[in-house]
């Protein structure tokens, strides 16, 4: 986790972290290191492969990630990945279930993060990557790429909750 040196508020010094919290030595704001919510999606073909991207930006610039992104303030994260699917894939997504809660951090010195993990269908469009993706492809469950190319831990737990 990355810590913060000034405060948001009033532009003073943060004194040292304590807990998950920073005090701002000037005007006294706490500064929270709260989890950051996020959506992430796995969409699945009627094979039952696996849609993943390849992502065109740091943190994590050229691994296979899933689609999904933080969650605007006045929005669910089931919108948020509805969302954000459409911006990386220029598809529709019919949002089946939901799979889970998972925590990460974006990056490796980055935010925690809270992400909530859907399984979905396209009900619209042909995957093109765009938004920060570089490539999009589709994998088989047995053809997956290994832990080490995926960006994150927390999408490399979420694809072997859906495999077991």
């Amino acid at each position: 986790m990355r810590l913060r040196s000034y405060c948001g508020f009033c532009g003073g010094p943060l004194a040292s972290l304590h807990g998950s919290r920073q005090d701002c030595v000037a005007c006294g704001a706490p500064t929270y290191h709260d989890a950051k919510p996020f959506a992430a999606v796995i969409v699945l073909d009627l094979m039952g492969n696996v849609l993943l991207g390849k992502r065109a930006r740091e943190p994590m610039l050229g691994q296979w990630d899933l689609p999904g992104g933080f969650c605007n303030p006045d929005e669910t994260p089931e919108d948020c990945a509805v969302r954000e699917l459409a911006e990386e894939t220029g598809c529709m997504i019919h949002v089946d279930r939901f799979l889970g809660h998972l925590i990460d951090t974006y990056g490796d010195d980055g935010d925690f993060t809270l992400n909530a993990v859907f399984i979905a269908l396209i009900s619209a469009g042909e995957p093109e990557p765009a938004d920060d993706v570089a490539e999009l492809c589709w994998f088989a469950f047995d053809d997956l790429p290994g832990r080490e190319l995926l960006a994150f831990r927390g999408m490399g737990e979420a694809l072997g909750l859906l495999c077991t």
